[in-house]
């Protein structure tokens, strides 16, 4: 097969003679049929080598050449076609003319004289050596042609194309012509070839031609037409196959193609050719300077180039190429001239901006007036020739300025009127702006906070509309409220500070009752600056809020002039005027107040300190940094577990001071060297000036024991402990209350609470100084405050600044910031002054527990805050003690044309004559006073020295040995330090981590018993030493530490005095929690009766009275309160001994010395609002709301009992009353309770407190003690008026929780807890995780959802914002807010509707940081949320549709229907169960309401 296949290689060959009409002029017409177009088109089919002119009149040389070669036909040469059945053939072409002489316009004679008719129709052809004809330009010039010869010199004709011209040639009939054809057809016919009928230049064809045509093929047999355009290149190929066909029998039929329909296709492929090719120029051509050379040599071998250029030629290629240039050239014109344009309206802002100079000139004068500006040239550029477009300044891409001809164009003409009349506009719209902001500030009607909608009426008219833009008029409103609304609160900041005497009177505590804030709103309502707010209650009540906490927590955060509070303000001038710059490189840590530093000492032996310190590090970040809430710390550890007495294990370095030391121990060893070095470290800093270490706050942490080699067990470890703690008074930290393993140290979370404590008594150390040692005080003889107002329009420079140019100026040492040294001639000695410069909410602080021995209080005579802030402060100063007013002024012409600086002068004066004080006035002109200008109260201080002290020594006497309630527990107690420590807890108010413990250096005679760290007394005989002791110092006039002590323990013998009241035992029992356990015979069942228990009295201290016994050898100092308020209030229980005074007045004859009274009883003026003072108890009102009524009452019913109170004789001498109120005696003990003797402090939960995915898995997706309450609220309480409104008993709640943290399985209904006690509980699991359940990220996607307007796509926003939800918290969320939409089911009973529950409900499930106002305004938001979670519960978690609103009337029962999809009960069995929900409560009423789908997810 494969030999047979080579050897049938041969190509078959066809010789085809192409014939019709030829001859002269006469016979054919000016023009031919077109048979040479036909030969050429398909000889050589491209564009470029097809010629349409082919003349057949030649000079008789051409005619001679060898391409005519003497004959009357040419030979077109040799075609290689593969026709439609792929097979490749030959054909040669030759074409039959007849060649006119260009002389004789006759045909030339040649060899073969026959006529065309004859010739033309001959099957044998031959000519020697004759050439391919290629165009008439050959002819003469065959040499620069191919030259190709006729092959053989002859051929034989297989075929004939006979061709018909249809178009209407010039000078010819067709009627003649079809007479020729027919003629030669016949002559055709004879040679028995296949002839086939060609109908030429059909693209001009007349259509009867055409018709004729076809009828003369139609009447010959078997004559095929084919319809042809050879300057198209239509069916050109199709004619010559055609015959190819008839000639070769074996080749399939040919099919005719009509001419329009293959004209048809034939343009279809020259326009997508043209297409392609168009395409590859625009990519290929970007700049509109390519020429056509470079870019056809691109092109040359692309495709797309080469089709287009075969069907339609070079010429037309070359033509789309500069189309496609000059449009380049056209659009980069246009960018140009829209960047010019562009550019033209900021070269006139930037050259002719003033309307006046402009307004009444044309675009032409305003042309000239361009040239003149000195920015003309960097705006525009003259061209010498123009126009600019047409220059070669198109391209000349670098220079962007504006070709100054273009302002002759209209387009620039029409920008100058646009920029004239944006001129106009902007002056009368400025107009509008100035006009509305007028009509703003003078309008009556625009008052802080009111919404644009109501003021709108009032502001606007149709100018305002027409010329401002509704976002520029709601900018001006905006702001202009902005400041309104800022003035409006800095007015009512300063009216509360003008109130100051009224806020220190009520005693305000950080959670005030709503009676005191009742008072506040009842005293400040009729005050303008109060009512300007009446719009922004949230704002005003914030404000409000945050005074209180100001006065209750005063420091220089918390000042409302921070950060340009005086106390920091006068810190940074005493410490740049006293600390060189070379010393500030040098100062070490004992100097540095900065609290972002925690220096802690770890003591332990046998690498106990050495494990923790390591522990603690781990928790650390790389560089020793630690973080607490949210702040970096840098912490230093200094483990010691040697002898402190040598340098390398001393507690204090010269570059290391401690600011807390944690002492460890796992044996009794080893707490005995804890104690022994805390001993040496004490004793080794006593009499020094900086002795840090007797208030270092101490943690005693029991750790894990490796090896009982001893037998010693872990309980007696804990009580070893725990003594040795209440001793050291410090806190004490065991496995058992801290929650610990024994496997390890300490864990994290009390390392955070350590530290925590550390920085807390750390601030308070800084803030004001502690009181100075006994040595201080021999070196110091004077104390003085000077009380400067913060936000005073006065420089705290300009007073302070003479103090400090005194020569006799020198820095303090005992570490403050704000106190200097002056050593002034005061009388014949020179006296020591330590002068303390406060502002005065720093003074407040020290004024009860500080040795003071007279303030100099400044004052603004301008502002009336200043002079209320003064009156409130010397309310509470004991009448002893000197005071000097200064009047600070302006001078004496505003003095006399100030009517407020006239009264404040001359209220100053007043004040300072009624209370026997100084007064003076300095005009802030000249503040450079001189301190000879205090000299006279100098000597005043001095002069009352001794009684002061004497005073300030009964006092702290008092205290120290009375058991009475601690001044860590007065929220208004001397010292920052009781401030700083606020608790967390409404009822449980603790004292603070940290109770630092001062040793009484003044004792040296102390047996060893008593040398230890705390003292422990025994009977009389430890009573009688100690205060024998301090009535020594008395005599020698030694004033003690002012730091109060830390309560004595003393074991109270049958005869002793019994000083105890019912408030005291409260206040003992509280610190004792914090680091012992109460013995089981101790426990007080009446201790834990009611949640006012927790509640801390205040002191009263204006009531306390000093006696003296008589036989003072004994040294027994009687403290005696008058506690008639207190009982009032429901705070003292009475016992059989209280009344019996006669044994007391018969053993004991007491001389009653009245104590020094307070400044408030000599001056008029001062304690305007003490009526308050006494009006209300302590405590916040949630706490004493429900509990004073009953406690009044059971006061009012007489004897109950051994602890009943009997009611005092109204006619009875009320000091007497008093005296015998504090000497009663507790005879009987209590009884104890079966409830275990255990307090919150002590008790560490492993349940409550902790985060929520430690409490649940996924099997059990909800917490179990959240589960146990629902199902209990809901089979027991859905119809409890005020569910989750009235809060439940405090005691009853954490007895709850405790019970369920020992036993899980804890049954409510057999306790007998009340469903408001479990709905507290609840409510308080989700308060005490250590996140909110509604994380913080996401409540504020929740806020920003809520603020859309269309209520059903802001329920869907927030549906989304619920899916990102963590699963732990949405499945607990969906859990709750289900149960609140059942409990809301029911508001006609329990009154709760879905809007009372997310008031009571969302400040526990987000926590907002009320710190922030954006945090207090944004309540009602926090609150419509969670509203709407409740309300629209079906929608959110079980894809039901959006329910109406409450308030929506439906119209037709499937509306009825839909306002409560979640109760209908049509089953819905498209919704699937959630697999991981709780299993249902058989106790719910709710439940067979509910489809059976909705059951397995409604899990309440």
């Amino acid at each position: 097969m494969m030999m047979a296949r080579k050897q049938d290689v041969r190509i078959p060959t066809y010789n085809i003679s192409v014939v019709g009409l030829s001859g002269t002029e006469k016979e054919k017409g000016q023009c031919g049929i077109g048979k040479s177009c036909l030969c050429n088109r398909f000889v050589r089919p491209s564009a470029d080598e097809f010629h349409l002119d082919h003349t057949s009149v030649l000079s008789t040389s051409d005619f001679g050449g060898r391409v005519v070669n003497n004959d009357h036909f040419l030979y077109w040469g040799e075609v290689s076609r593969s026709l439609e059945d792929c097979v490749e053939c030959k054909m040669h072409i030759v074409e039959q003319t007849e060649f006119i002489d260009d002389q004789t316009f006759q045909p030339h004679r040649s060899t073969a004289l026959q006529p065309y008719i004859k010739r033309a129709a001959a099957t044998k052809l031959a000519s020697a050596e004759k050439l391919m004809y290629f165009c008439t330009d050959q002819l003469g010039l065959e040499q620069d042609f191919e030259q190709k010869q006729m092959s053989d010199g002859k051929l034989l004709i297989d075929g004939f194309l006979l061709g018909i011209d249809v178009s209407r040639g010039m000078n010819r009939n067709f009627d003649d012509q079809l007479k020729f054809v027919s003629n030669l057809y016949n002559q055709l016919a004879k040679t028995k070839k296949p002839i086939v009928v060609v109908l030429t230049k059909c693209d001009e064809g007349v259509e009867r031609y055409i018709r004729d045509a076809h009828t003369f093929a139609l009447s010959k047999k078997n004559l095929q037409v084919v319809e042809t355009s050879a300057r198209s290149n239509v069916n050109v190929d199709l004619a010559f196959s055609t015959l190819v066909q008839l000639i070769d029998k074996s080749r399939g039929k040919t099919k005719i193609i009509p001419y329009f329909e293959a004209l048809k296709q034939q343009s279809q492929q020259i326009a997508t050719a043209k297409d392609k090719y168009e395409w590859l120029v625009s990519r290929i051509v970007k700049n509109h300077n390519e020429n056509w050379l470079s870019v056809s040599r691109k092109m040359q071998a692309s495709p797309e180039y080469q089709d287009y250029v075969y069907l339609e030629g070079t010429q037309k290629a070359r033509k789309l190429f500069l189309q496609h240039i000059h449009r380049l050239k056209h659009e980069h014109i246009e960018r140009r001239r829209k960047l010019y344009l562009a550019a033209l309206p900021l070269a006139f802002e930037a050259l002719i901006p003033n309307l006046d100079e402009i307004d009444h000139l044309s675009c032409i004068k305003a042309k000239k007036l361009l040239e003149t500006k000195p920015e003309f040239l960097k705006w525009f550029v003259v061209l010498e020739e123009t126009p600019w477009d047409a220059t070669s300044h198109i391209d000349n891409m670098e220079n962007e300025r504006i070709p100054f001809d273009l302002m002759d164009t209209v387009p620039a003409e029409q920008l100058y009127e646009a920029h004239l009349e944006k001129l106009r506009n902007e002056r009368k719209r400025a107009e509008m702006r100035r006009a509305f902001k007028e009509n703003l500030e003078t309008s009556p009607f625009i008052t802080p906070g009111k919404p644009w909608e109501e003021a709108r009426s009032f502001i606007m008219n149709e100018d305002f509309y027409q010329w401002l833009e509704e976002s520029v008029y709601m900018d001006i409103y905006g702001k202009h409220q902005k400041q309104i609304i800022d003035r409006a609160k800095e007015e009512f900041q300063e009216l509360l500070v003008e109130y100051s005497e009224l806020f220190y009177e009520l005693e305000l505590d950080a959670k005030p009752s709503k009676e005191k804030m009742g008072v506040i709103q009842d005293v400040l309502g009729e005050e303008q600056r109060f009512k300007a707010l009446q719009k922004l209650q949230a704002e005003r009540d914030a404000l409000i809020l945050k005074h209180i906490h100001f006065v209750y927590h005063p420091t220089k955060e918390t000042c409302p002039s921070c950060p340009a509070c005086v106390d920091a303000k006068i810190e940074h001038l005493i410490s740049s005027w006293f600390i060189r710059p070379s010393d500030r490189n040098q100062k070490n840590s004992l100097s540095d107040p900065n609290i972002d530093r925690i220096n802690l000492v770890i003591l332990g032996k046998d690498g106990l300190a050495r494990e923790l310190a390591n522990e603690i590090r781990a928790l650390c970040t790389n560089d020793d940094k630690y973080v607490i809430d949210g702040k970096m710390y840098e912490l230093s550890l200094r483990p010691i577990e040697g002898n402190v007495r040598l340098p390398v294990n001393s507690f204090q370095t010269p570059t290391f001071q401690p600011h807390g030391c944690l002492c460890l121990y796992n044996s009794k060893e080893s707490l005995s060297y804890v104690v022994e070095s805390i001993e040496k470290s004490r004793e080794s800093t006593l009499g020094r000036r900086d002795n840090h270490l007797v208030h270092l706050p101490l943690t005693l942490i029991l750790v894990n024991k490796r090896g009982d080699t001893s037998g010693e067990t872990l309980h007696s470890l804990i009580q070893q402990g725990q003594q040795i703690a209440s001793k050291l008074q410090c806190v004490f930290v065991d496995p058992a209350s801290a929650g610990i393993s024994y496997g390890r140290n300490i864990n994290e979370k009390h390392i955070s609470q350590v530290l925590k404590g550390l920085l807390d008594s750390k601030r308070n150390l800084n803030l004001v100084s502690s009181t100075a040692s006994i040595k201080d005080l021999a070196d110091v003889d004077l104390r003085i405050v000077m009380c400067l107002m913060c936000g005073d329009p006065f420089s705290a420079d300009d007073i302070l600044l003479p103090v400090l140019q005194s020569q006799t100026c020198k820095s303090s040492h005992c570490g403050s910031n704000n106190s200097v040294l002056l050593e002034l001639p005061i009388g014949l000695h020179k006296k020591r002054i330590e002068l303390s410069i406060l502002s005065y909410h720093s003074s407040f602080s020290i004024r009860k527990s500080r040795l003071v021995h007279g303030y100099i209080v400044f004052y603004s005579a301008k502002r009336k805050a200043s002079l209320a802030m003064l009156r409130a402060f010397l309310c509470e100063v004991q009448d002893i003690i000197p005071i000097q007013l200064v009047a600070l002024t302006d001078g004496a012409i505003d003095v006399l044309d100030n009517d407020l600086s006239r009264e404040q002068l001359t209220e100053g004066e007043e004040i300072a004559q009624e209370i026997d004080g100084r007064f003076t006035s300095i005009p802030c002109s000249q503040p450079q006073h001189k301190l000879e200008l205090f000299h006279p109260f100098f000597k005043d201080v001095v002069e009352k020295k001794n009684i002061i002290e004497a005073t300030h020594m009964y006092d702290n006497a008092a205290e120290a040995c009375s058991t009475t309630e601690e001044v860590f527990n007065s929220p208004r107690a001397g010292s920052p330090l009781c401030n700083s420590n606020l608790q967390d807890s409404e009822e449980d108010i603790e004292p603070p981590s940290y109770s630092l413990f001062r040793e009484d250096t003044s004792l040296p005679s102390l047996s060893k018993d008593h040398s230890k760290l705390s003292m422990e007394l025994e009977g009389n005989d430890g009573l009688s030493l100690f205060m024998s002791n301090f009535e020594s110092k008395l005599n020698n006039k030694v004033p003690p530490p002012v730091k109060p002590k830390p309560p004595v323990h003393f074991e109270i013998t049958k005869g002793d005095l019994s000083y105890l009241e019912q408030g005291h035992r409260d206040g003992q029992r509280k610190s004792m929690s914090s680091s012992t356990w109460l013995p089981p015979d101790g426990f007080d069942p009446s201790d834990y009766a009611e949640p006012m228990d927790a509640v801390v009295k205040p002191r009263n201290e204006e009531e306390n009275i000093y006696s003296v016994p008589h036989d003072s050898t004994q040294g027994k100092i009687i403290t005696i309160r008058n506690i008639n308020k207190a009982q009032s209030n429901g705070s003292g229980n009475g016992s059989d001994s209280e009344m019996d005074t006669s044994s007391l007045e018969r053993g004991r004859k007491v001389s009653i010395v009245s104590k020094p009274v307070l400044y408030r009883t000599r001056c008029s003026r001062l304690g305007r609002f003490a009526s308050y003072r006494t009006s209300f108890s302590v405590g916040s009102d949630d706490e004493l709301g429900p509990i004073r009524k009953k406690e009044e009452d059971q006061a009012s019913q007489g004897y109950k009992g051994d602890n009943a109170v009997i009611p005092y004789e109204t006619d009875e001498d009320p000091r007497r009353r008093n005296i015998l109120r504090s000497l009663r005696r507790n005879t009987k003990k209590p009884k104890p309770k079966p409830r275990p003797s255990i307090t919150k402090a002590t008790w560490e939960s492993n349940y409550f407190g902790v985060p929520l995915t430690t409490v649940v898995t996924p099997e059990k997706p909800i917490p179990v003690f959240i589960e146990r309450c629902i199902e209990y609220i809901e089979a027991t309480g859905l119809s409890t008026e005020g569910i989750y409104r009235v809060s439940g008993n405090k005691s009853e709640m954490e007895s709850l929780q405790r019970q369920f943290d020992q036993d899980h399985n804890l049954d409510l209904a057999e306790k007998d807890f009340t469903v408001n006690t479990v709905a507290g509980a609840m409510k308080s699991f989700f308060s005490e995780l250590p996140d909110p359940l509604v994380p913080y990220n996401m409540q504020v996607d929740l806020v920003e959802a809520h603020k859309i307007n269309d209520r059903e796509q802001k329920l869907h926003a927030l549906k989304e914002v619920l899916k990102k939800f963590p699963k732990e918290n949405h499945e607990v969320f969906k859990y709750v807010i289900s149960h609140l939409n059942k409990v809301s089911h029911n508001n006609k009973v329990n009154l709760m509707t879905s809007e009372n529950l997310s008031i009571c409900f969302w400040p526990t499930l987000m926590r907002p940081d009320f710190s922030t106002m954006d945090a207090l305004t944004a309540t009602r938001t926090y609150q419509t949320i969670i509203e709407l979670f409740i309300q629209q519960c079906p929608f959110f978690f079980y894809n039901r549709p959006i329910s109406e609103p409450p308030g929506a009337t439906p119209s037709s029962p499937s509306a009825v229907a839909s306002t409560v999809p979640f109760l209908t009960s049509t089953p819905i069995t498209s919704q699937p169960s959630p697999p991981q929900s709780p299993p249902p409560t058989p106790q719910s009423p709710m439940q067979p309401l509910l489809p059976s789908q909705l059951q397995a997810e409604h899990t309440l």
